[in-house]
C-alpha cells in the first residue's frame, strides 16, 4: 500500500494516511492523492461523504515533512540568488498545494468527516480542523507548533486561531500549546467527543448516516482546562507586542502564566513577532481564503531566514533540541524583518481570496 490509502466503502470515501513510522506526516505526493480523490468523489453521485483518519496507534498526523523543506532550505542560505530561487520552488509548491488542499476541504460539497485521535500537529490540523465534522478523543493531542521551528502556524492556522475564545489562540500559538480534546473542541478545532475505544462502531455507523452516529457515539466532553485558565490568558495576550505579552505573563502572579512565559521565550523571536502580526491581521479578514494567502505569503519569506533552517535542524536533524535563534532576544527584531514577511507576491500570490 501506498503513502495514502483511499477506497470508498458503503458509499463513503475512505482517506487513510499511511506513513505510521513518520507519524503519517505529509508528502507533497500525499496531498496530491488526496486532492485528486477529492475532486473525483465531489462528483460522484455514489459517494455521499469522505472520511479521514490516519494508520497505526499514534494519531492522524503529526504534520508536513519538514526534513526537504530544511534541505532546500539549507541549499538556498548557501547558494547564489539564481539557484536560490529554483532551491525555493519544492518547499512554495508544497505549501501551494497543500494550502489549496485545505481551502478544498473548507469548502468541500458533501460531508467531510476527520478523526483527530492522537496527535494532530501542524498539516494534520489542515486536513482535518477545516472539515464539517471533526472528532476528537481522550487521546488527541491538538497543536500548532510552528514558532518552535521558526515558521508561523499555517494550514488556515490563523484562522482557527484568531476566532478562538478570547486570547485562547493566541497562548496556544506563541506557547505552542498542545491541546486536549476538550481544549480543541472549546477553541474551535473541533466539534464531537468520542472515546476511543468507540471510534470502530462509529466509523462503521458513520457509512448510514454522520448525524444519526455522532448522536449514538459522540458524548458530553470533559471540562476544557484552558478555557478555565482564560483569567490569566485573557489579561496578558491582549497585548500589543509579544514583549509586553511576555512581562505580564512572568508578573501575571500565576504559575501557569510563568510557566507560560518560559515556553513562549523559548521559541524563534523573530518567528513569536511575526505570528502575533498574522493573528492579529487574520482576525480582521472575511475568511479562510484571505487567511491561507497571508500565510503563504509568510511561509515564502520565512523560508529564507536563519530560524527556520536552525528550528528544523534542532527538533529533528540533530535533535538537540537546542536550537541558536538569530536575533536571539525580542528586542532585537526589528520592525523592517517583520513587516518584510507580509509583502505582496505580485504574480506569486496564492490568490485564494478572489477564487
Amino acid at each position: 500500500m501506498g503513502d495514502v490509502v483511499l477506497r470508498v466503502e458503503r458509499r463513503l470515501g475512505r482517506i487513510t494516511l499511511n506513513r505510521p513510522r513518520t507519524l503519517n506526516a505529509l508528502t507533497p505526493g500525499m496531498v496530491r492523492e488526496i486532492y485528486a480523490a477529492l475532486a473525483e468523489w465531489a462528483d460522484d453521485s455514489a459517494v455521499w461523504g469522505v472520511l479521514i483518519d490516519g494508520a497505526g496507534e499514534r494519531g492522524l498526523c503529526a504534520g508536513g515533512d519538514i526534513r526537504g523543506i530544511y534541505e532546500h532550505a539549507s541549499k538556498i542560505r548557501l547558494r547564489d540568488r539564481a539557484s536560490a530561487q529554483h532551491e525555493q520552488d519544492g518547499p512554495k509548491t508544497f505549501w501551494r498545494e497543500e494550502y489549496l488542499l485545505n481551502h478544498r476541504i473548507a469548502e468541500y460539497p458533501k460531508p467531510y468527516i476527520a478523526i483527530m485521535d492522537g496527535i494532530v500537529m501542524g498539516g494534520g490540523v489542515g486536513v482535518s480542523g477545516h472539515g464539517s465534522v471533526r472528532i476528537v478523543t481522550e487521546r488527541s493531542v491538538v497543536g500548532m507548533p510552528e514558532v518552535g521551528i521558526g515558521f508561523l502556524p499555517d494550514v488556515g492556522g490563523t484562522y482557527l486561531l484568531s476566532r478562538a475564545p478570547g486570547e485562547l489562540g493566541t497562548h496556544a500559538a506563541l506557547t505552542a500549546a498542545r491541546l486536549t480534546g476538550a481544549d480543541a473542541i472549546h477553541l474551535g478545532f473541533a466539534d464531537h467527543y468520542v472515546r476511543s475505544e468507540r471510534l470502530p462502531k462509529l466509523i462503521e455507523a458513520l457509512a448510514d448516516s454522520p448525524e444519526d452516529a455522532v448522536r449514538e457515539y459522540a458524548e458530553e466532553p470533559p471540562a476544557s482546562q484552558l478555557a478555565e485558565e482564560r483569567r490569566w490568558i485573557d489579561p496578558c495576550y491582549s497585548a500589543d507586542t509579544v514583549e509586553e505579552i511576555a512581562h505580564r505573563l512572568r508578573t501575571s502572579g500565576e504559575a501557569a502564566g510563568e510557566a507560560a512565559a518560559k515556553e513562549l521565550l523559548a521559541k524563534s523571536p523573530t518567528s513569536l513577532k511575526v505570528t502575533l502580526k498574522a493573528l492579529r491581521t487574520a482576525k480582521v479578514l472575511d475568511g479562510l481564503g484571505e487567511c491561507l494567502d497571508l500565510e503563504y505569503r509568510v511561509a515564502c519569506a520565512l523560508l529564507t531566514t536563519h530560524d527556520l533552517v536552525e528550528g528544523i535542524r534542532a527538533a529533528i536533524i540533530d535533535k538537540d533540541r537546542n536550537p541558536r535563534w538569530s536575533p536571539d532576544r525580542l528586542e532585537e527584531v526589528d520592525r523592517a524583518s517583520v513587516e518584510r514577511c507580509f509583502a505582496w507576491l505580485g504574480e506569486d500570490e496564492l490568490g485564494l481570496a478572489v477564487r
